[in-house]
């Protein structure tokens, strides 16, 4: 990720007035309705979409009231259409064109998401209790993604960081764990043992307070659609895309360090960490290089995905060939 000092800021970058008083009256109405309700009711397409044509009308159903972060990148964006009809998101399929194509049953609406585990405040939160409204307020991220394949995604949401805050970790929370809602009725794909459902990540402690560890409740602009992880997912951007967990209907503050999906699937082959290093190769495959979507030539592959200056410390006298 390229982070600028404020100094550094063009002017042109700098949000209008105009713009910003728009942004204003926009989190006024959410606050009066719900920030989940109001983005929902206000696109309901976004939710509903089958296919890439479906896709292509929700250019232009724009939420003004996001503007950008500083921890954004300069790269060019991959375009909105590929965001959407190319994912990993095996509840719905293993194919690519899956997500798309069988997520218009999937409801994110209503939705609640259960705190539990080491901290002084658990409990039961609907999504508009989850997320202030003005948490959204400047929170677009141009973030680089990578799993085989890389893409640069302006993803809108807040630091996981200080939404764990609000519920009081103990000392004991070393950990914090995530779980995917589990709908196989919805989710096809949850009908099939490619996997163990529902699917569960999770984070150390001081990676989930790194300001780039994100929870996203929408990209582009737009709510999140269902094929992208509905209506809130996790955005770990310097670690391999399975680790950013879609779906999420449970966190838990934990002493140890828990189980997780593609750990349990395949433990010689995916770790808990899963850090982007093209020094540590996946036993079938070379992690040297990937391909940007839209490229068709490969690239390297940078070091914790580019973003060391922000993250390399979380793992100083770590033997990241071990703990992979």
């Amino acid at each position: 990720m390229l982070t600028r000092k404020p100094s550094a800021i063009k002017p042109s970058e700098i949000t209008p007035e105009s713009i910003y008083r728009q942004r204003r009256k926009f989190m006024q109405d959410v606050v009066s309705t719900g920030v989940a309700g109001a983005l929902v009711a206000s696109f309901p397409g976004l939710i509903l979409a089958k296919d890439k044509d479906s896709t292509a009308k929700l250019a232009g159903e724009n939420l003004s009231a996001i503007g950008k972060s500083p921890y954004s990148t300069g790269e060019p964006l991959t375009p909105f259409d590929d965001v959407t009809t190319y994912n990993n998101f095996y509840e719905f399929g293993t194919d690519k064109g899956d997500p798309v194509r069988y997520s218009g049953q999937f409801k994110p609406r209503p939705w609640s998401i259960a705190i539990e585990g080491e901290c002084a405040r658990p409990g039961v939160y609907d999504l508009e209790d989850f997320i202030a409204p003005h948490q959204l307020e400047d929170r677009i991220y141009r973030l680089r993604c990578v799993e085989a394949w890389s893409m640069v995604i302006p993803w809108v949401g807040i630091p996981l960081g200080d939404m764990l805050k609000r519920f009081e970790p103990t000392s004991r929370a070393r950990y914090v764990a995530f779980t995917t809602v589990y709908r196989p009725d919805e989710m096809p794909g949850q009908k099939r043992s490619v996997l163990q459902w529902p699917y569960v990540e999770g984070l150390r402690m001081d990676e989930a307070m790194n300001p780039l560890s994100i929870l996203s409740v929408g990209l582009y602009g737009k709510v999140l659609p269902n094929q992208n992880g509905a209506p809130i997912r996790l955005i770990v951007p310097w670690k391999y895309g399975y680790k950013s967990i879609k779906s999420i209907v449970k966190i838990v503050f934990t002493e140890k360090e828990p189980p997780t999906t593609w750990n349990i699937s395949a433990p010689g082959e995916y770790g808990f960490y899963s850090n982007v290093n093209p020094e540590v190769n996946h036993p079938r495959w070379s992690q040297r290089k990937e391909r940007r979507i839209g490229d068709f030539f490969k690239r390297e592959t940078l070091m914790f995905n580019g973003y060391a200056d922000q993250v390399a410390s979380l793992y100083a006298g770590m033997d990241l060939h071990k703990h992979f």
